[in-house]
């Protein structure tokens, strides 16, 4: 498996950044597209690094943010043939509660309708090729995460804390275990694995990639996040995005060197 970071709040030499994410994951002859960033930057910085947009398989939402999924227009003008997997309870009706009231965090609204032939919409555990499974939370109580970080879903015309029904991980197969992408973990990164343990009790955690969202979090209870990822047992931690630097240093004292910085140009390889 070999995953380039096409967008990502930091970038390197020669290339973009911008609030977003998005992957370049070539895994057993195919490619995937995980996510596709705030705007066009990530076919801008594919264009740099000499990767084809066209020779995507299929594309992947994480969960249903801007940040995320506001460059897939982008995407399906590059690439004719190629869906994008999106779970079932994706919709563009994600906000967050504010002092100055409701302020949208979803998808660009109309996407979803203007681009339906093009999206598959999946639930429950779910494989679009061999080796790779698409896992959806199975955590009870992820609507009062929601509920303690203001994140809201507008069902119908009622508030309703969000549980991040929305949001799922993406597993690769490797000789080495199993490695998660798991874009912005809002149900905490080491929740993640857990439920990857759950799913898998017979492979080993090799690595979670993606943002932890903890770019607001106080430090005392980053350490306590990453003593909790440590008893996983994870053994790599590749993380940016939306962790925050304040938070990603800390991650470093607590973790060590299992822990690297995401950025534009990154290459993982497993």
């Amino acid at each position: 498996m070999r995953a380039t970071v096409l967008a990502d709040n930091l970038a390197g030499r020669g290339l973009e950044a911008e609030w977003g994410l998005s992957f370049y994951i070539e895994y057993q002859g195919k490619v995937i597209l995980l996510d596709a960033g705030a705007s066009d930057l990530f076919a801008r910085n594919a264009d740099r690094l000499g990767l084809d947009l066209t020779n995507v398989s299929f594309g992947v939402l994480s969960h249903a943010h801007w940040d995320h999924a506001n460059g897939m227009d982008t995407f399906f003008a590059r690439n004719q043939d190629a869906v994008f997997y999106l779970r079932e309870s994706c919709g563009e009706t994600c906000y967050d509660k504010t002092e100055d009231g409701w302020q949208y965090e979803g998808i660009r609204k109309g996407l979803l309708t203007e681009f339906a032939p093009r999206l598959r919409y999946v639930h429950e555990t779910y494989s679009p090729l061999p080796g790779v499974v698409l896992l959806p939370h199975t955590t009870p109580g992820l609507a009062q995460v929601g509920l303690a970080g203001n994140m809201y879903r507008l069902e119908g015309e009622q508030w309703v804390p969000d549980d991040f029904s929305h949001e799922q991980s993406l597993l690769f197969s490797t000789p080495k275990g199993l490695v998660i992408f798991n874009s912005c973990c809002h149900a905490g990164a080491d929740t993640i694995v857990r439920e990857a343990q759950a799913a898998f009790p017979d492979r080993p955690i090799h690595a979670i990639v993606g943002g932890f969202h903890l770019y607001q979090t106080p430090p005392e209870e980053v350490r306590a996040f990453a003593r909790r990822l440590a008893e996983t047992g994870v053994e790599q931690v590749i993380t940016g995005h939306c962790t925050g630097q304040a938070a990603y240093d800390i991650l470093r004292e607590e973790l060590g060197d299992k822990v690297r910085q995401l950025s534009a140009g990154l290459v993982i390889e497993v």
